[in-house]
C-alpha cells in the first residue's frame, strides 16, 4: 500500500521556460520512487522542480500534513560538484604531475562543508573505507559517486533525489550501494531515483512513476516480481540508427599499421600508490578489446597513456601506431588517428557551443577548446545530427541538454572523424535502453565494414564498460586488470 509523501496537485509543473505536463496528478510515494523515462524525457527537470521550485506560485506541490520537506539531489553527471575537483585546468593538463602535487586529499576538501566523522560513517557503509587521505583526483569515477552520495547522506534529508545512481559503478560497487539505499527508508530518508534503463529499477523499489516527452503517467505500484515491472516499461525506448546514412569522412586513414599500441611491463605510480603494475598488452590493427577490472584497477589511465594525455607515457615502455613513445612524435600525430570518449570529458565540455558545433569539433582533437570550424566540417556534422535524430536540439548549447543527450552528443564527436583507434570508456553513460541498443548496433556496423576485404576503413576498439550486456559483439579480445590496494 503506498503512502503518499508529495502531491503533486498541479496540471503542469514549471521550471524556467519549460513545463511538465502533469494531467495526471502525481503523488510521490514514500520508500523508494523510481522515476523512469527515455532520454530528454523531462526526469531530470522533474527532480530539479521537486528539489528547488516546489514554491513557485505556479507549482502546487505539498505535504501530506503540510509540514516542510527536506530535498537532497544528487547529479552523478556532476561529480566536480566537490569543491577542487577541477583544480587542473583543461583536459590535455589533467595528469601533470606538478599540478597533482597541488591538489588536495579528499579529507582536505570534505571539512570544508562537511562533519569529517559523519562523512566517515556513510564511506564505511558505501565500502570506502581509507578514502579521505587519497588525492581527490585519484578517485575512480566509482568511488567519485560514492563519495557524493556519502556527503549527502549527513544532512539526513527527508527525499534524497539520485540522478542516475549507477553510472561507473561495477558490480560489486553497486552490491554495496543498493545494500545501503534501501535501508535508507528506514532511517526516515525517502529516496527518489531517475532512471533511463528498465534494467536499473532495483529490487527494493516501492513504485515507479513514468515520464515520456515531459509528460508524467500514472504512478505503478510494485507488486509483482521486478523482473515483470522491468519488462513492463521495455515499450518506454523505441530509437533507431539507419546505418546506410553513415556519412563519408572528410579523411581516410589506410596507411599500413601493424601495433596501433603496446604496452611492455608498463607501470605508473603517484608517489606510495600504484596504478598500474607491470602490464603487458599489444593491440593489433582492427582488433576490438574489451578492457575490463573494478572500480580503481587503472583502466582510465592506462586509456590515458594510449591518448597521450598522461605525461608517464614519456618514461614507460609504449609504442603507439608503430613508433615508441616520445622518438619525435607530436600528441597531436597520436590524437589525429583516435576518437576517444570518456566519463570525465564532460567536466571539460561546460561551454555554451551547440550540438552541431561540439560534434564538429571531434575533428580538431582538442577538448574543451572551440576551434572555428571549416564548412565542409560543419556540413559533416550535420549529417552525423540527422542520422542520430539529434536535428531538434542541434542548434541548442551543449550546457542546456540532458546527461543522456549530452553522451550521444560526445559519442557523435568521438566518432565523426571514423578515427583508426576507437576509444569508448563507458560510452552508455546516461544513454536510455533503446539508444543504449542503436549505439551497440552502430558500433558493430563500424567494425563489420572495417571487416571487409580491401576496406579502406580499418578501425581498432578499446571498449571499457562494468556491463558485459553492453558489449557490442564485435569484441574479439579482453584484457582484464586487477585492483592494487
Amino acid at each position: 500500500m503506498i503512502t503518499p509523501l508529495l502531491y503533486l496537485a498541479s496540471d503542469w509543473l514549471y521550471y524556467s521556460t519549460a513545463r511538465i505536463d502533469n494531467s495526471v496528478h502525481s503523488t510521490i510515494p514514500r520508500g523508494v520512487t523510481v522515476v523512469i523515462g527515455p532520454n530528454g524525457a523531462g526526469k531530470s527537470m522533474l527532480a530539479d522542480i521537486i528539489e528547488r521550485g516546489r514554491n513557485f506560485r505556479t507549482n502546487r506541490i505539498t505535504t501530506p500534513d503540510s509540514s516542510p520537506l527536506s530535498v537532497k539531489k544528487v547529479e552523478f553527471a556532476d561529480i566536480h560538484s566537490l569543491r577542487g575537483i577541477t583544480a587542473t585546468g583543461y583536459y590535455q593538463q589533467r595528469y601533470e604531475a606538478t599540478m597533482n602535487d597541488e591538489v588536495p586529499a579528499v579529507a582536505d576538501i570534505i571539512s570544508r562543508d562537511y562533519d569529517l566523522e559523519a562523512v566517515n560513517e556513510w564511506c564505511h557503509r558505501l565500502g570506502l573505507d581509507g578514502v579521505m587521505e587519497k588525492r581527490i583526483n585519484y578517485l575512480s569515477s566509482g568511488e567519485l559517486r560514492k563519495l557524493l552520495v556519502a556527503t549527502a547522506l549527513t544532512s539526513r534529508p527527508g527525499l534524497l533525489i539520485l540522478d542516475n545512481p549507477y553510472i561507473g559503478l561495477d558490480a560489486t560497487s553497486r552490491e554495496v550501494l543498493d545494500s545501503a539505499l534501501a535501508m535508507l527508508p528506514v532511517l526516515g530518508v525517502n529516496v527518489m531515483m531517475l532512471v533511463c534503463d528498465p534494467r536499473d529499477i532495483p529490487a527494493y523499489a516501492t513504485a515507479i512513476l513514468p515520464i515520456v516527452d515531459m509528460k508524467l503517467r500514472e504512478l505503478v505500484e510494485v507488486n509483482k516480481p521486478i523482473e515483470a515491472v522491468r519488462d513492463s516499461m521495455m515499450h518506454l525506448f523505441d530509437y533507431a540508427i539507419d546505418t546506410s546514412r553513415l556519412p563519408r569522412p572528410l579523411d581516410i586513414d589506410n596507411d599500413t599499421v601493424d601495433i596501433i599500441a603496446k604496452f611492455d611491463k608498463c607501470r605508473v605510480s603517484y608517489g606510495p600508490t600504484t596504478i598500474i603494475d607491470s602490464i603487458d598488452w599489444t593491440i593489433r590493427d582492427n582488433e576490438r578489446w574489451a578492457l575490463q577490472g573494478p572500480n580503481g584497477s587503472g583502466k582510465s589511465t592506462l586509456l590515458s597513456l594510449i591518448n597521450a594525455d598522461n605525461p608517464a607515457g614519456y618514461r614507460s615502455n609504449i609504442t603507439l601506431f608503430d613508433h615508441r613513445r616520445g622518438t619525435g612524435e607530436s600528441i597531436w600525430d597520436i590524437k589525429r588517428r583516435i576518437g576517444y570518449v570518456s566519463p570525465e570529458m564532460r567536466l571539460y565540455f561546460t561551454g555554451t557551443g551547440t550540438v552541431q558545433t561540439v560534434i564538429g569539433q571531434g575533428l580538431i582533437d582538442t577538448v574543451g577548446s572551440y576551434v572555428k570550424l571549416r564548412p565542409d566540417q560543419t556540413a559533416l556534422a550535420g549529417l552525423w545530427v540527422e542520422m542520430l535524430h539529434l536535428r531538434s536540439i542541434a542548434d541548442r548549447p551543449y550546457n542546456t541538454l540532458s546527461a543522456g543527450e549530452r553522451q550521444m552528443v560526445l559519442i557523435a564527436r568521438a566518432m565523426i572523424k571514423q578515427p583508426r583507434l576507437l576509444i569508448l570508456d563507458e560510452p552508455m553513460h546516461g544513454l536510455d535502453y533503446g539508444r543504449k541498443r542503436a549505439m551497440r548496433a552502430l558500433i558493430n556496423y563500424f567494425a563489420a565494414r572495417a571487416d571487409l576485404p580491401g576496406s579502406p576503413y580499418p578501425m581498432a576498439l578499446i571498449y571499457v564498460t562494468h556491463h558485459a550486456d553492453e558489449l557490442p559483439e564485435c569484441i574479439d579480445h579482453t584484457l582484464n586488470l586487477s585492483h592494487h590496494d
